[in-house]
């Protein structure tokens, strides 16, 4: 069934006047916006918003260790063949479902959005990120990653044509300078060479999202990063051949850990909640969401890592909350 970016519509129905009832009385059925539908044993089913909403934050969880994960996987691997291998693995894993559900092929019209989500969720930002990683920590990571909510907003209204409201706009740019005042402050007002790694997996991470959001309008969000992964797996099967020859290998806990993480976690189960919970709620909202990924990513760092939490992070971290729900609350 075709997801919608708000709930399902109630249907108005005239009732002519009969014996026991009243004139020009009307009779409304179907779910209502608030409840969403009925299901077995008379429970109330989550309204496609919440749902959404849910889906997309549940996303933002999965993608928050990215970071630390992929901390623990250069342990034991080098920086490409930790790419390589990581989206070999997602690959085989979305396979495995797609042959599992007997899923057609895409339509070729389709093909060169999911390129594009290829190209900027499984190989450009993993690979962007990971080289920023090794000279950046994962605090000052996860806090300039914190534009990705503004960049991937200004590219789905660019490609999609939908126009969020000025509120929604001010709140957006809001929580954004709150991220980038909090990097500078974090950084010196220095930029190192993986901040600019950074600054390009925004970009091409943002063109993903926004092309993998639309798509999931058009077929379910977890065969978009399915064929996504898969139109990747034989380059990335070859490349974790010529990389795991070329970088030592020494695995360890926490290096196989954050392996099995960033791929079946990050890649594939975060990816394909996400782009469920974005056709339901829509690009421009759900991409707010992110705005708390950083703060939950610094809360991993310390707990995972054993980082030090900036002493500016708990008022960045109100700041962007309160930015997130006016972004939620605003006219699309």
């Amino acid at each position: 069934m075709r997801p919608q970016d708000s709930a399902t519509a109630t249907t108005t129905i005239a009732v002519t006047a009969t014996e026991g009832s009243t004139s020009g009385r009307t009779a409304t059925t179907g779910p209502t916006a608030a409840t969403g539908p009925t299901v077995a044993g008379g429970r109330t089913a989550p309204a496609p918003r919440t749902r959404g909403t849910l889906l997309a934050l549940l996303g933002v969880v999965s993608f928050s260790l990215t970071f630390p994960s992929t901390v623990w996987g250069l342990e034991s691997f080098g920086p490409w063949s930790l790419v390589a291998v990581r989206s070999t693995l997602a690959a085989l894993i979305a396979g495995a479902f797609l042959l599992a559900g007997r899923v057609p092929l895409p339509e070729r019209r389709h093909w060169a959005g999911l390129a594009v989500v290829a190209g900027g969720v499984v190989i450009g930002f993993p690979l962007l990120t990971t080289l920023a990683l090794q000279t950046s920590t994962t605090s000052h990571a996860a806090v300039v990653v914190g534009l990705l909510p503004l960049t991937t907003a200004t590219l789905a209204a660019i490609r999609t044509g939908r126009r969020p409201s000025r509120t929604f706009w001010f709140a957006a740019v809001s929580g954004a300078v709150v991220v980038i005042a909090f990097t500078i402050q974090q950084s010196g007002g220095a930029l190192s060479t993986g901040d600019l790694y950074l600054f390009g997996a925004l970009l091409v991470c943002a063109a993903g999202y926004t092309e993998g959001g639309r798509l999931a309008s058009l077929m379910p969000g977890w065969q978009v990063i399915g064929w996504a992964l898969v139109l990747c797996l034989p380059l990335m099967a070859v490349a974790s051949a010529v990389t795991l020859s070329i970088e030592p290998v020494h695995l360890n806990a926490h290096g196989v850990i954050g392996l099995v993480w960033v791929a079946a976690g990050s890649t594939f189960f975060g990816l394909y909640v996400w782009y469920r919970g974005m056709a339901e709620i829509g690009i421009p909202k759900a991409s707010q969401l992110q705005l708390a990924q950083p703060l939950l990513t610094l809360f991993w760092s310390v707990f995972l890592l054993g980082e030090t939490l900036p002493l500016a992070a708990p008022l960045a971290a109100v700041g962007v909350l309160v930015c997130i729900a006016v972004t939620q609350r605003a006219k699309s």
